[in-house]
C-alpha cells in the first residue's frame, strides 16, 4: 500500500537521488523517454537537503521504500541551480501577485508507474501546502509529452512556453485559490 508523507531523513533523500539517477534523460533511451517520460535536472545531496530543510519534500512510500517524490523548491533557491533561475524569473513575471511555490521535480520509480502515484503525490502536495501558497508552478520540457499530459490531468494549466539554452519548456501553474 502506498502512503504519502514529507521527507524526514537523509536515507529518504538518498533514495530520491537513486530514483532520480535511473530516470535522468541522459540515462534513459529515446524510446523510453517517449513512452515513460524523463527528468532533466540532477540534484546533489547537499542542495536536496537544503531544500528539504527549508520545506520538506513530498514522498510516496511503499513500506520503508521511497517509490516516488515531488520536490519542494522555495523562491529562496532560485539561484542555487543556474538551470532553474529562468523558470523563477518567468514565474515572477507571470504571477506577480501570487504567493507561489515551485515543484522542483516529480518522479515515480519505474516499477510503480501507472498506479496513480503521480496524482497522489500532487494531491498530497496540495493538501500540505495550499494553506500557505496560492499556486504551484513548474516547467516541463515540451518534448516530454507524457509529463505534460499528466500535469494537465492533475489540474495544471500551461501559462507560457519559453526556450532556455536550446530547450523548449512549458511553464505550468496549478492555481489553488
Amino acid at each position: 500500500m502506498i502512503t504519502y508523507k514529507r521527507a524526514t531523513s537523509d536515507s529518504e533523500l538518498y533514495q530520491i537521488l537513486e530514483i532520480q539517477k535511473r530516470a535522468l534523460k541522459t540515462n534513459v533511451s529515446l524510446a523510453e523517454q517517449k513512452k515513460q517520460g524523463y527528468i532533466t535536472v540532477p540534484h546533489t545531496f547537499d542542495i536536496l537537503k537544503k531544500m528539504n530543510d527549508a520545506c520538506p519534500h513530498i514522498l510516496a512510500i511503499d513500506g520503508d521504500q521511497v517509490v516516488g517524490y515531488a520536490l519542494v523548491m522555495l523562491e529562496s533557491f532560485r539561484f542555487e541551480m543556474d538551470v532553474l533561475t529562468p523558470m523563477f524569473e518567468t514565474a515572477d513575471s507571470l504571477l506577480p501577485d501570487k504567493n507561489y511555490v515551485v515543484m522542483g521535480q516529480i518522479c515515480i520509480d519505474k516499477p510503480y508507474r501507472g498506479k496513480g502515484i503521480f496524482k497522489g503525490l500532487y494531491y498530497y502536495y496540495q493538501s500540505e501546502l495550499s494553506h500557505t501558497y496560492d499556486c504551484l508552478f513548474t516547467e516541463v520540457a515540451t518534448l516530454n509529452t507524457r509529463s505534460i499530459n499528466a500535469h494537465l490531468a492533475v489540474g495544471f494549466k500551461i501559462v507560457h512556453t519559453q526556450i532556455t539554452d536550446g530547450t523548449s519548456w512549458e511553464m505550468v501553474c496549478w492555481d489553488w485559490k
